[in-house]
């Protein structure tokens, strides 16, 4: 517990992804720095994305050029820092007729190849589909097409591997902790937090509001302050189907309305398709993929699949609310994803963080560190560019060649399962296999590679505490369990000390 004499220089609300940065960013420069996350880690808004660093093609129709080059030049920085989460794909964008024309498409193509300073990436180039293989999963009036690059990344991971990251650096990491109120006394703010049944005051010299759709709540709520900011709950729904298209290569396609919708391979066995827009009036934490919105994904999936997808294909859908920024646009599609720090410093300093997306986070941490610094001890400067996150100490392109070591090594793993780990764990997969011979050595065996071994180091090093925690945010392998399987990784772990 801090207290009045030795508060810690920042306390930050909110263990999403602009949270954890933030946390990250500043234990780096040497501040101490609390987070309290109401739930797991990457909960809400941050696991549910479309899992994609990309600088956001579309938006240059709304001209945000700013949002859009800021987030092309972090896709490279990024991926440097966590070559085993994150990884490049080749997108391919169809030409539709009665849309954008081709030379409209190709402008937008190479503004968004030169407007980020591209160095790993290749640029983009024209396809034939009647003779690139792209063209097979395609209807045959599809004849044109551009492949472009943009990357992928483990959204969830993220989060945790800064949340490591700052805790290695010495920050304190509150899951399961519910901050019930915070009031200035004096130059420093004074936090109560309630975990389980036990309730703790902290206190803190600034604090940092990145509640991500519970943000305006915190606001009015918590910290009972005024404020004129609004925002705006926008709805992203995806769908995911067994595996589509043989091709490595995700595609991207335009709607009548002006939206794009993405089809990329996931998890080895299966596709994920996405986004929805749409206002959401409900509780955050309670949005749902609607029938409505799995449909409409189906039906603009089958206008360009040569067969046709239905609900029926549905293996799994998943929903999230992204805190847009209020800046009164007509429509949810329109409204801008670039990022709005507020700072309030009359007293403490409170930095409210409105908006952003996944691609931007770092930039947003640093911009929140520039506004702070004012406000906070002095400290070392912005630090965290290309900095490799825990496991991603090795060159972007060395995955598939510590894939093969992984498997050389330990022979029992196959394949699929080297691969799992080195895209979940990277040079730390090694760590969790330890001196193992077999798979019997790595403890229970809970189906589809998931071992006790794993499961051990998730709980001791990544926060994990529930099924759903190590299913659905720290692997997917909850697409592959079934519902006994569920039943028995939940009982083992509740019996757990």
């Amino acid at each position: 517990m801090s207290n009045t004499e030795n508060p810690v220089d920042l306390f930050v609300i909110g263990g999403g992804i602009n949270g954890c940065g933030i946390a990250r960013d500043a234990a780096g420069r040497g501040l101490s720095v609390t987070l309290a996350e109401m739930n797991d880690l990457a909960s809400a808004t941050s696991s549910a994305s479309t899992k994609l660093f990309h600088g956001g093609l579309r938006y240059l129709e709304y001209y945000e050029f700013r949002l859009v080059r800021e987030a092309l030049h972090e896709r490279e920085t990024l991926l440097a820092a966590m070559p085993h989460i994150s990884w490049p794909l080749r997108f391919i964008l169809p030409h539709q007729k009665g849309m954008r024309p081709r030379w409209l498409l190709r402008l937008g193509l190479f503004i968004y190849d030169y407007l980020g300073g591209r160095k790993i990436l290749p640029a983009t180039r024209r396809l034939n589909l009647r003779k690139d293989k792209a063209g097979q999963a395609l209807q045959t009036r599809f004849t044109h097409a551009f492949e472009y690059s943009d990357c992928w990344v483990q959204d969830s991971r993220l989060v945790v591997l800064n949340a490591r990251d700052a805790q290695a650096r010495g920050a304190t990491i509150l899951t399961r902790t519910k901050v019930l109120s915070a009031k200035r006394q004096g130059d420093i703010w004074q936090i109560t937090t309630q975990t389980g049944d036990t309730t703790q005051t902290h206190h803190a010299r600034a604090l940092v509001n990145a509640a991500g759709p519970w943000v305006r709540d915190v606001i009015d709520s918590t910290l009972q302050l005024p404020s004129t900011e609004g925002i705006r709950l926008v709805r992203g729904s995806h769908i995911v189907t067994r595996r589509l298209f043989k091709d490595d290569r995700p595609f991207i396609l335009q709607s009548p309305d002006n939206r794009v919708v993405f089809l990329i391979p996931y998890e080895q066995d299966f596709t994920l398709i996405g986004t929805t827009d749409q206002d959401h009036d409900g509780a955050p934490g309670a949005a749902t993929c609607s029938d409505d919105e799995a449909d409409y994904l189906c039906a603009l999936a089958s206008e360009y699949l040569a067969k046709p997808i239905t609900r029926e294909d549905i293996v799994w859908r998943y929903s999230g609310v992204r805190p847009l920024y209020d800046d009164g646009a007509s429509s949810a599609t329109a409204a801008t994803r670039d990022y709005v720090l507020s700072l309030d410093a009359d007293g403490p300093a409170v930095l409210h963080v409105f908006g952003g997306k996944i691609t931007t986070y770092r930039r947003l941490a640093e911009s929140a560190l520039a506004k702070l610094t004012p406000h906070l001890p002095k400290t070392s400067g912005a630090w965290t560019a290309r900095v490799p996150m825990p496991g991603g100490d090795f060159p972007v392109d060395a995955a598939p060649r510590l894939m093969a070591e992984l498997e050389r090594d330990f022979p029992f793993l196959g394949a699929k399962w080297a691969q799992r780990l080195i895209r979940a764990y990277g040079t730390e997969a090694r760590a969790i296999l330890g001196t193992a011979t077999s798979a019997d050595d790595l403890g229970t065996d809970y189906g589809v590679t998931l071992t006790g071994a794993e499961i051990a180091w998730l709980r001791s090093r990544e926060y994990a505490q529930t099924a759903e925690d190590i299913l659905w945010r720290r692997t997917r392998l909850g697409l592959l369990f079934t519902d006994e399987m569920t039943a028995k990784l939940t009982a083992d772990l509740e019996a757990m000390p």
